[in-house]
């Protein structure tokens, strides 16, 4: 059985392909199209279906699309709608779109937008059998609009957000929470994973959302909103939460993991909106250390309540706001669940794999709600794009390029590495999710103090940004802790942990001022030649750490393809490119 899943009803467009149960690839649509989320998450862009991302996907499976069994979309139009048409979706219903909605008012629905944007999503099923774009045909062609050869299935926002973690977590078992701005009218969800139940334990919904409010104060910090959050995270461990208290009067935890969040007077709160790019402020500090602290206390409150309510002792996690790390170190050292697991993927690109993972289990379940036997977790976030080595030299070749073949690749890398070169590392297939995981990656050495400095301009972003360190998993323990928490385990560059006493000093690029670090483990099964640099890189220095950060550019998401790569070396002051088995390096300044 073949399922196709699709996320494209607000941003971070993606898909996602399970056969049998099983993942085959998946992929966001911004790093075939190169615009950063894909698209902006605005009602009249919802349209626009990721037909590069499911292009490569069904490529990689080797099939076509009227091969498909089941398509799965994660958003449900009719949760959204919610009974504000006279009659159902399946009745025909007439939705008025007036020309300039904007000049209208809402009537029954949350903004005068909403009918577009639903219309939108109902008509995607014709929209993914006949809108392909000309280049992709040969692959998507083929479909009736009236006639699919595929079974269509609406997947509630959420519950792709929910399956996303617990259709793909190591546990049989476990308590099921995501954190998200909003779906169709849901901002919060909890769950029980008991394989083969899923059983539903509450939501909160729209307008109280913990995401949204973390939107809203990013965009008065001078950020995009839907986008920079993870700024507005750095730039709290700069900050006092001299705002927390007023804050938190806005964000109140009821019984039944409830909560409600007030509008907030955020000039009033904390000053005036900051214009982007001018400089940042004390207050603006302050109130994104607020922000944070009353963030990660609420949650603390949920996941107590989620403890006892589902009785399990290990926690799954999805959602936006389940990629705060600093967030999810706290609830990790609150000792509330023995484990915690969170999808890579968290995000709403996440979703296409939910919606095709809950379809998959579903429809090979039980009349009686049992889901299918699983066949597979997510041990590792490479299911994107991966090139031969002679495609990639066939590529170096085509555009003149200075190369060598590395005869021992990870040796030679990291003897550049030591010298203290920036080096920016395409290996196999693409991650799936924000992170550079090593796959396509810029590294450098975490020794040199001012090598963070160095890749920040390089990448031309914000000073205050830190990096992350990568570090075989079997040398965490030396490095890091909690050591033990997870099975010592952090593949997902998901939680922050503490440097111990003596190391940070060893690696003060990697760290940042209070000696914590965002720690990404590298296991040889998943990533054997990141594996082996590391290796390599502690032979030649005595330290098993690399600085690890996205291969792009300013405003650009991370590289997909060789071409990608090679444009990104050469319009940035990279100093190295590893590129498969072969080596690009730039003369130094003032050298022929």
């Amino acid at each position: 059985m073949i399922t196709l899943g699709i996320n494209a009803a607000f941003h971070d467009s993606a898909a996602a392909l399970v056969v049998d149960g099983r993942l085959v690839a998946a992929a966001e649509e911004e790093r075939f199209t190169r615009i950063k989320h894909g698209k902006r998450p605005v009602p009249f862009s919802a349209w626009e279906l990721p037909f590069h991302a499911i292009d490569f996907c069904l490529r990689e499976a080797g099939i076509h699309l009227r091969e498909v069994d089941h398509v799965a979309y994660s958003y449900d139009p009719e949760l959204f709608i919610d009974g504000r048409l006279p009659a159902s979706l399946t009745e025909a219903a007439r939705i008025s779109l007036p020309l300039e909605p904007s000049a209208h008012t809402a009537g029954p629905w949350e903004s005068p937008w909403d009918p577009l944007f639903a219309a939108y999503m109902i008509n995607a099923p014709r929209q993914l059998a006949s809108g392909a774009p000309h280049h992709l045909k040969k692959r998507l062609a083929g479909i009736s609009p009236s006639d699919p050869t595929w079974r269509w299935h609406f997947v509630a926002h959420h519950l792709c957000h929910q399956a996303s973690a617990f259709l793909a977590a190591p546990y049989e078992r476990c308590a099921v929470m995501t954190l998200d701005g909003r779906g169709e009218h849901a901002t919060t969800t909890y769950g029980a994973w008991r394989s083969p139940r899923y059983e539903p334990l509450g939501e909160v919904r729209m307008p109280h959302s913990l995401g949204m409010l973390y939107e809203r104060i990013t965009a008065h910090l001078g950020f995009l909103h839907s986008s920079d959050e993870y700024k507005v995270m750095a730039l709290a461990a700069l900050g006092t939460p001299r705002f927390r208290g007023a804050l938190a009067e806005h964000v109140r935890v009821r019984d039944g993991g409830r909560f409600e969040v007030d509008r907030v007077d955020l000039a009033a709160l904390a000053g005036p909106a900051r214009v982007p790019g001018s400089a940042l402020e004390e207050h603006h500090l302050d109130l994104a250390a607020s922000l944070q602290d009353v963030l990660e206390e609420k949650v603390m409150q949920l996941a107590r309540w989620l403890r006892e309510a589902s009785g399990e002792r290990h926690l799954a996690m999805a959602g936006g706001v389940a990629l705060n790390c600093v967030m999810n170190a706290r609830l990790r050292d609150a000792a509330i669940f023995d484990g915690i697991w969170v999808q890579p993927a968290a995000g709403d690109a996440g979703t296409a794999l939910g919606a095709a993972l809950w379809t998959d289990a579903r429809e090979r379940g039980a009349p009686d709600g049992a889901l299918g036997e699983r066949h597979w977790s997510m041990e590792h976030a490479y299911w994107g794009p991966g090139y031969a080595d002679d495609e990639i030299e066939e590529l170096l070749k085509a555009n003149k390029l200075r190369y060598r073949r590395a005869e021992d690749l990870a040796a030679e890398t990291a003897e550049l590495l030591a010298q203290d070169r920036i080096v920016g590392w395409f290996q196999g297939r693409m991650e799936f999710g924000p992170r550079a995981l090593g796959a396509r990656s810029i590294l450098a050495s975490p020794i040199d103090p001012h090598m963070q400095v160095r890749l920040n301009a390089l990448k031309d972003r914000e000073d205050f940004r830190p990096v992350a360190p990568a570090i075989p998993v079997e040398e965490f323990s030396r490095w890091f802790a909690p050591a033990d928490a997870n099975e010592g385990r952090s593949p997902f560059m998901l939680f922050v942990y503490d440097a111990l006493p003596g190391q940070a000093q060893r690696i003060p690029s990697a760290c940042h001022t209070d000696h914590s670090a965002r720690v990404q483990t590298v296991e040889h099964e998943s990533n054997p030649r990141f594996h082996a640099l590391l290796q390599a890189f502690a032979r030649r220095t005595g330290v098993p750490v690399l600085v690890n950060t996205s291969f792009n550019m300013r405003g650009e998401p991370i590289v997909c393809t060789p071409l990608d790569a090679v444009e990104a070396f050469y319009g940035t002051p990279l100093d190295v490119l590893v590129i498969g088995p072969f080596i690009l390096e730039k003369q130094p300044s003032g050298q022929p």
